[in-house]
């Protein structure tokens, strides 16, 4: 499941090409030499070469406070600060009069460091919570005593997401409570090697903690799994629907049937927090369906379901087809199935899809895949939750698009409004997850959390677009997203276009240069100029500049507001 140290050491002298770098500080209270190690390793696996700034251990508060500091000199894209439970409890200790307060003080001291941090520079905080230490000087009555060192490390770690994370945009946790939970305290920690060499963490943990690190990280950066496909038999529900009928399928609350119930649960929640949910099924399709409709246990409905495929072709070919109805790449898909052949077919057909190796028990499904965090993320909005409806309604107008001779005509009949606006308090979340999550359609790929927006919104050298689309079938929401630069006084650079790919081909490309060309015009602008910056996955607007007119000069592409044409369009303004 998890490469061993040393195979990741292994992975630092593998050349791989075409890595994007991202400059890491590693700030810890102990030895973290074999951190940075691991999660340089692992970052080699994610696609990224990390180049870490690691400061002596124990100087976490002289380089934060230090504005002369290393730390600041190194400019650091993302900062984890580990600070380990070992030294909390000697600080405790040390605090007989103020136990009681002890975990407020510290999330005060974490806040400072964080707020200087943030004063200073545009790094990312990642910070590890604190693995439980059992010190049993009140045994069972910790939970009840409020200067017991257990009930402050509860606390402690409690307010760093109640109050931290939820507060700052940029402060994310490293849960290494939740590693420590499904490993256990003893794997983790090894108190001989802590005393003789100032490290926390053993080997044996070291990759774990530095996959999760790096998820984040790489959530960040763009690069998570949007997409769940499911087999069915033996996956979704015990039994095969085909040979067993709907009444002998094993689903409910008895017996292994239990373990695929649950197993629903935890896709249904994914399914509730915006991952888009595929059948991929070796089945006749109204069989495959007939659990869905009509099964009284089933917690998976049918309009859970963006895409349903089930016939008796190839499952790689379907998975293709998946793909080209969602519009969005193989490595944001995961795929779920019992049969190792049909893992194998996946995985030699489509590299790029994940598909983990299930256990051969169903009891151990859940426990497996908790493990391995495969849908980690830096975001979440009220626009997730109508994900799988967006996607369903996207499937239907394909269906529709074939049904017209030609799609001018489709074009005109969708009726399609747009609601334009500068950035605001409403649209800042699903403007930096947008962000966040565009891969394909995005010229520059610059990444925003919710306070970069909140700059951007309060910032006199810019101006900010959002549009939504909608039309006869339903509400796309907010689909676009443009940051426009003053650079000059005679020009406007676009330094952010991105645009959802669901809503390609529908002239949106068109509206949305015939918006940033008026403002421009409306502001004084003689010129608008573009840059497209490749990236491994934005490879389709290699062309974009191109095509909608701008001319190119030394790598950016210029577009003269006063020769400019406007382009006829079937979307009208939302007034």
């Amino acid at each position: 499941m998890y490469k061993t140290f040393s195979e990741l050491k292994k992975e630092l002298r593998r050349e791989v090409p075409h890595l994007k770098k991202i400059k890491i500080a590693l700030l810890g209270d102990t030895a973290t030499q074999f951190l940075n190690v691991a999660l340089k390793g692992t970052a080699v696996n994610e696609g990224f070469e990390f180049e870490i700034f690691e400061a002596d251990f124990g100087q976490i508060s002289r380089q934060i406070l230090d504005p002369s500091s290393e730390y600041y000199e190194f400019n650091a894209d993302y900062t984890i600060i580990f600070e380990s439970s070992h030294k909390l409890l000697s600080q405790y200790y040390k605090s007989y009069d103020a136990q009681a307060g002890f975990a407020d003080q510290k999330i005060s001291y974490i806040e400072d460091l964080y707020r200087t941090i943030q004063s200073r520079t545009k790094s990312r905080v990642i910070y590890c919570n604190f693995p439980g230490i059992d010190n049993q000087v009140f045994g069972n009555f910790s939970g009840k005593v409020e200067s017991s060192f257990v009930f402050q490390l509860n606390k402690l770690n409690y307010l760093l997401s109640a109050k931290l994370a939820i507060a700052y945009d940029n402060f994310f946790i490293a849960d290494l409570l939740s590693i420590q939970n499904k490993w256990g305290r003893n794997f983790m920690f090894s108190p001989n090697i802590y005393v003789n060499t100032e490290m926390v963490l053993s080997l044996d943990a070291l990759p774990i903690v530095a996959h999760h690190i790096t998820g984040i990280i790489s959530s960040l950066e763009g690069k998570f799994k949007k997409c769940l496909i499911l087999d069915l038999d033996n996956t979704t529900w015990g039994g095969i629907i085909g040979d067993d009928g709907l009444e002998k399928i094993q689903i409910g609350s008895l017996g292994i049937g239990k373990a695929f119930t649950e197993f629903q649960y935890w896709i249904k929640a994914l399914q509730k927090r915006g991952v888009i949910l595929a059948v991929c099924s070796k089945n006749d399709e109204d069989k495959a369906k007939e659990p869905f409709e009509k099964h009284p246990d089933m917690v998976l409905k049918l309009d859970d379901i963006a895409v349903f495929v089930a016939n008796w072709e190839n499952k790689a070919d379907n998975i293709r087809k998946i793909q080209s109805i969602l519009n969005i790449g193989f490595d944001s898909m995961v795929f779920l199935d019992d049969n190792p052949f049909e893992r194998n077919i996946v995985r030699e057909n489509l590299p790029e899809v994940c598909v983990p190796k299930l256990p051969e028990d169903p009891a151990e499904y859940l426990e497996y895949l908790y493990g391995l965090n495969l849908f980690e993320t830096a975001s979440f909005s009220e626009n997730d939750a109508e994900r799988t409806k967006q996607y369903q309604v996207e499937a239907q107008r394909a269906v529709d698009l074939d049904s017209f001779t030609n799609v001018e005509d489709f074009l005109k009949s969708m009726n399609m409004t747009s609601d334009v606006k500068s950035f605001d308090s409403f649209s800042k979340p699903r403007v930096s997850q947008l962000t966040q999550r565009s891969n394909q359609f995005n010229l520059r790929t610059v990444r925003y959390t919710e306070q970069d927006v909140d700059h951007l919104i309060h910032s006199d050298e810019h101006y900010t677009l959002s549009f939504t689309l909608e039309d006869k079938y339903g509400d796309n929401g907010l689909i676009c997203v443009i940051v426009l630069e003053k650079k000059a006084p005679e020009t406007l650079f676009i330094d952010t276009w991105l645009m959802s790919c669901r809503v390609l081909k529908r002239g949106m490309e068109d509206f949305t240069l015939n918006t940033i060309v008026d403002t421009a015009r409306k502001n004084g602008y003689q010129y608008v100029v573009g840059e497209y910056l490749p990236t491994a996955k934005n490879q389709m607007v290699k062309d974009h500049y191109e095509r909608l007119g701008f001319s190119v000069k030394e790598d950016q592409w210029i577009l003269n507001v006063s020769d400019y044409q406007t382009k006829e369009v079937f979307i009208s303004t939302k007034i």
